[in-house]
């Protein structure tokens, strides 16, 4: 690579570095490609998902042959085919309060291309422990955001410092309930890429302090300067945001679903169908006679909703809806939730 100020001291320091890629998806695919090409040493890709045909549109590290295998290890197959050279480790397991730690230790940085709040806050509570600075991105429909996160020994900035509330379950909905434009995930994962080179080697000014947020349909981006919290206490211990913050935790798979067709046969046999998305959601159809019940309401007194006992619940993708069903269980309240939310049962002949 010939490069003004980009000689061969920073491709060693790229050879040298430790990597860990937190998410092969839509912001995963062109981080994991780009790093790969530039020559990043080792490489760690973590995604406890499997490739799914919808995924395709924009996750362009997957392809069709790969449909049902776990991400990371389809990624790490098209990096080592990209440079047999790079050290690629797949790890195909959940991250959690009780792994986070042992996972980021002993990575020089870290980039987050999850879509999800709890994972957001403890990839970032978990760098702040250990010092570890943070490439962070986001995208949902038209939009996208993207900052260097970096505790700096308590003098930095992190993503509580930009977010120091986490939202409610279902305030905020997932790219696989909203939507995304498949393209901006190559726009805002190919800045990524380029923010961690800049990490890295220590060329040009990276978005430490600094929010980039870009808009597709006006093809402009604009810079939103952050700062630390001064009243903020460091992070010195991780917090399971899993069920407070709106999705399901690493044992998901667990929640009672039914599908669309036979909820609705059950609803006409006389069972409580609840919707428990957002207002906004609901604006756009629900069900008939469905009762509206938000995601938020069931979270703040879960104990209160006996009178849910025997429900069925559905969110826009299910996700929600299991989130809602584990809890009330934790509580002893039984209810179903139905896999792959509402527009299962549009097709299934809602009205």
């Amino acid at each position: 690579m010939r490069l003004p100020g980009f000689g061969p001291a920073e491709q060693r320091r790229l050879r040298d570095a430790r990597v860990l890629v937190v998410g092969a998806g839509g912001l995963g695919a062109p981080v994991l490609s780009y790093l790969t090409g530039v020559g990043v040493g080792h490489l760690t890709v973590l995604d406890a998902d499997r490739v799914d045909e919808s995924n395709l549109h924009r996750q362009v590290i997957h392809a069709t042959a790969e449909i049902g295998e776990p991400k990371a290890e389809s990624a790490a197959r098209r990096m080592r085919a990209l440079d047999p050279a790079v050290h690629v480790t797949p790890l195909t397991q959940t991250l959690t309060v009780d792994n986070a730690l042992d996972i980021i230790a002993g990575h020089d940085l870290v980039l987050d291309g999850t879509d999800n709040f709890p994972t957001r806050y403890l990839v970032s509570d978990a760098c702040e422990i250990l010092d570890v600075p943070l490439v962070w991105g986001s995208i949902l429909a038209y939009a996208g955001q993207v900052s260097v996160f970096d505790a700096a020994g308590g003098s930095g900035v992190t993503y509580r410092d930009v977010h120091p509330v986490p939202p409610r379950p279902g305030e905020v909905p997932s790219c696989a309930e909203a939507g995304v434009l498949g393209m901006l995930c190559g726009v805002i994962g190919s800045t990524m890429a380029l923010e961690a080179v800049k990490v890295l080697t220590g060329v040009g000014e990276d978005l430490r302090g600094r929010i980039a947020l870009f808009d597709a349909l006006t093809m402009t981006w604009a810079q939103l300067p952050v700062r630390r919290d001064p009243s903020r206490a460091p992070v010195t211990e991780l917090e399971d945001l899993t069920l407070t913050c709106g999705l399901p935790g690493a044992d998901a798979g667990d929640a009672r679903e039914i599908s669309a067709r036979e909820a609705l046969k059950r609803q006409r046999d006389g069972a409580l169908l609840v919707d428990v998305r957002e207002a906004e959601e609901v604006a756009g159809g629900m069900v008939a006679g469905a009762r509206h019940l938000p995601l938020g309401e069931i979270t703040e007194d879960p104990a209160a909703q006996q009178e849910l006992a025997g429900a069925i619940l559905y969110c826009a993708a299910g996700k929600r809806s299991a989130a809602a069903q584990k809890m009330l269980a934790g509580v002893g309240i039984e209810v179903l939730s139905v896999a792959d939310g509402y527009p299962a049962l549009v097709a299934a002949g809602a009205d």
